[in-house]
């Protein structure tokens, strides 16, 4: 299994940051003292967990200032002791997610861990999403149930037999499940379908989102599972108070 990152994405809300950065690489961590080292950035941290759950082999998507990753790829890699693969989306400013994470699907047959380029979070959403393999699941979604929900959210109704159900952000708050924290596992052995299912989603609509592939699966009658991953901080990366909240949680981290 690798660990797979998504950081294509120009984040124009988080301007004048991401005028010369893709949003993965805007700083969200102080700077070490003596270091020589940068701020840490949501890259950073997710390469970080990837390592300490044993996944050294990791994709990165890349597209809008791509060659800020490109500058920085052999220092991330002796950092956290990682092989960097970098894939190159040619449509990053043009189309949505659904069609990014596709640029991946050769990869996605060896197993991946997905994080996006955008969310700080602890290591213990990996270590959920690994401790639930083994039971048949083939994808699994990280879903925070205990965030009071509003409607900017990705949500996600579920079933407790038959899995993921709607997964959206235009639904009420009141009727879902839970939140989409944009971290998932996916086995080796769903690689093509899922891959057949972004391909129907951005062929539909460039616009959409990987999310809406997933939809597109379980439409499909596929079992997209979810895994609970308890109270913890984090925070999806879109605007400037966004980005306060991520600092003042990456410092926990």
């Amino acid at each position: 299994m690798i660990g797979l990152v998504l950081a294509a994405g120009a984040g124009r809300r988080l301007r004048p940051y991401t005028d010369t950065l893709p949003k993965a690489l805007v700083p969200v961590g102080p700077e070490e003292e003596g270091s020589g080292r940068a701020a840490k950035t949501v890259l950073d941290l997710t390469l970080a967990n990837f390592a300490e759950v044993g996944l050294t082999d990791v994709a990165v998507v890349v597209g809008y200032r791509k060659e800020a990753v490109y500058e920085r790829k052999a220092e991330l890699e002796r950092t956290y002791g990682v092989s960097l693969t970098l894939i190159d989306n040619d449509k990053a400013e043009e189309w949505n997610n659904a069609y990014s994470l596709w640029c991946a699907r050769d990869v996605l047959k060896e197993g991946a861990l997905l994080a996006n380029g955008d969310t700080v979070h602890p290591v213990s959403v990996e270590k959920t999403l690994l401790a639930a393999r083994g039971q048949g699941q083939r994808i699994i979604l990280a879903l925070d149930t205990v965030k009071q929900l509003a409607e900017e959210e990705m949500k996600v109704v579920t079933d407790p037999e038959k899995g993921l159900q709607r997964i959206t952000k235009l639904m009420d708050p009141a009727d879902a499940t839970g939140e989409y924290i944009g971290l998932t596992l996916i086995e080796g052995d769903a690689a093509e379908e899922l891959a057949d299912a972004l391909k129907t989603t951005f062929e539909r609509d460039p616009d959409l989102y990987y999310e809406d592939g997933y939809q597109e699966l379980a439409n499909r009658g596929f079992k997209v599972d979810v895994a609970p991953i308890g109270d913890v901080s984090w925070v999806e990366i879109d605007n400037h108070d966004d980005l306060a909240k991520g600092r003042e949680i990456a410092c926990r981290y």
